[in-house]
């Protein structure tokens, strides 16, 4: 049988066709416009999402047996607010994860209603990405909008429904809405009573890996496929990532270098670090997560290539690239304002330390460093709770660079393992398709049977103290900047 991964980015939906053992055959990639009609919004038309979701799924099956595909589930970028009206169609466009428009909202969530409360609610405090603080700001600023809201939806779920009818959501990409009772994996009444909304505005929550439902035969008729096809809840892009890459079950670790970083660490135990400085989450295998969330990752050095140096040859602009652990140039990556563990929706990226014999490589080396030092910010909290890591698999498409995958090994001094698959979410969507239409017994299982190591990347002592040293001057720069953001 073949199941379906769609994984719902930022950019780009990435739609993954995998057989019964795992192996791929097929990947497609349909890219749709993002927008930001003021500075510092980010927006979307989940119209165009469904659009070239379709799309993508009718070119992903074009040469096999359709007869044969079992199931489809997701990957999606998270945090977004969909809103719709009592006739279901989309009252608004999409407000995404990196929107960075609620400050104000963020702020009273956090310092009048209190973060012990928020945490003793969803085992999360406020930040900007977050659901529910869009929901306020569209309470306080579009009224009119907010009193048509009949269904607050995620991105992915808004596919799920336009293939199936059924308003869905699963516990991963739940968690991160600020409406969720994660301990418990069930909507908070406390939550919904603070942002003037009804249990029942919010869609039905499963597990990840369970059936929602199966295709509308109006959707089935139109992709060539039986309307017996399941459709799995899916999880958010890094609970599916962390599935794709088999990090599942008791203190595993995956990190993403994707259009964002993160840094997921899985876990049996429901835990919550102190100062809520990491995102407590449900995991998509059925237990929980802490991960450490930076808004930029991968997307600094695009920027840095793209927009700065005016090149696509990212490998050659790497080349040149051989002191390591040696740079005196630092990079502050944060272009979109923060998340973990800052929280700040202000801080901006900063390049520090440049001199007359300051080099084009030394600053894109800064770029590669300087997001490995923010992910390690992440790993520094984790530790502080006990957790001690030996190795991390690792994804996204920063993870394409052998140089960037060195820095981050020494940096983080973890052995980093590459899986055979570095398609993350697409494949940790199409997973859980397989375990909802039976095909495996649990996520672990076929974490277990399906996800294999390529290659390994073992940190090395000297580079290891050299990065130490460098880490360390690195987590004073944003302290002694964090004034002039303001």
């Amino acid at each position: 049988m073949f199941y379906i991964g769609i994984d719902l980015g930022t950019s780009a939906v990435k739609l993954l066709l995998m057989d019964s053992e795992g192996k791929i055959v097929n990947i497609v990639s349909r890219e749709y416009p993002l927008y930001f009609p003021h500075p510092g919004w980010s927006e979307q038309k989940p119209q165009d999402w469904y659009e070239q979701t379709i799309l993508g799924i009718e070119e992903l099956i074009q040469d096999v047996d359709k007869e044969q595909v079992a199931g489809i589930s997701f990957g999606g970028q998270m945090h977004g607010l969909v809103i719709l009206d009592e006739d279901d169609n989309v009252i608004r466009p999409a407000i995404l994860w990196n929107d960075g428009r609620t400050g104000e909202e963020t702020e009273y969530l956090n310092n009048v209603i209190g973060r012990e409360k928020l945490s003793a609610y969803t085992a999360n405090i406020a930040f900007a990405g977050f659901t529910a603080p869009k929901l306020l700001w569209v309470k306080n600023r579009e009224p009119e909008n907010f009193a048509r809201i009949a269904k607050i939806m995620l991105p992915k779920d808004y596919i799920a429904y336009k293939l199936t009818g059924v308003h869905c959501t699963d516990v991963s990409d739940a968690s991160g809405m600020l409406l969720f009772d994660v301990k418990n994996r069930r909507w908070s009444e406390e939550m919904c009573d603070i942002c003037g909304i009804r249990v029942g505005q919010l869609a039905k929550c499963y597990e990840s890996y369970e059936a929602v439902g199966t295709l509308l035969p109006q959707v089935a008729a139109q992709l060539g496929l039986s309307p017996s096809v399941k459709v799995a809840a899916g999880a958010g892009d890094n609970a599916a990532a962390a599935v794709g890459t088999g990090t599942v079950g008791d203190n595993m670790c995956n990190i993403s270098l994707g259009t964002s970083g993160t840094v997921f660490i899985s876990s049996k135990q429901f835990g919550v670090d102190r100062y809520n400085a990491l995102h407590s989450f449900a995991h998509a295998d059925g237990s929980y997560h802490l991960m450490g969330c930076m808004l930029s990752a991968a997307s600094c050095n695009k920027w840095w290539m793209d927009d700065i140096i005016g090149t696509k040859d990212y490998a050659a602009q790497q080349q040149p690239i051989e002191k390591l652990g040696e740079n005196h140039v630092f990079f502050l990556p944060y272009l979109m304002g923060e998340r973990s563990p800052h929280n700040d929706p202000e801080a901006r990226a900063v390049f520090i330390g440049m001199s007359m014999d300051t080099t084009r490589a030394d600053m894109t080396q800064a770029v590669l460093e300087g997001v490995a030092f923010a992910l390690r910010d992440s790993l520094e909290v984790a530790k502080s709770l006990g957790i001690e890591l030996k190795s991390t698999k690792i994804c996204g498409g920063g993870a394409k660079s052998p140089l960037w995958k060195k820095i981050v090994a020494n940096v983080l001094n973890l052995r980093v393992e590459v899986p055979e698959s570095e398609e993350g979410p697409s494949m940790g969507g199409a997973m859980l398709a397989a375990v909802a239409c039976g095909e495996y017994a649990s996520v672990e299982e076929i974490a277990a049977k399906v996800v294999k190591v390529v290659e390994t990347v073992e940190p090395e002592a000297e580079l290891v103290a050299k990065y130490e040293e460098r880490y360390q001057q690195f987590k004073r720069i944003y302290p002694a900047c964090k004034p002039l953001f303001r």
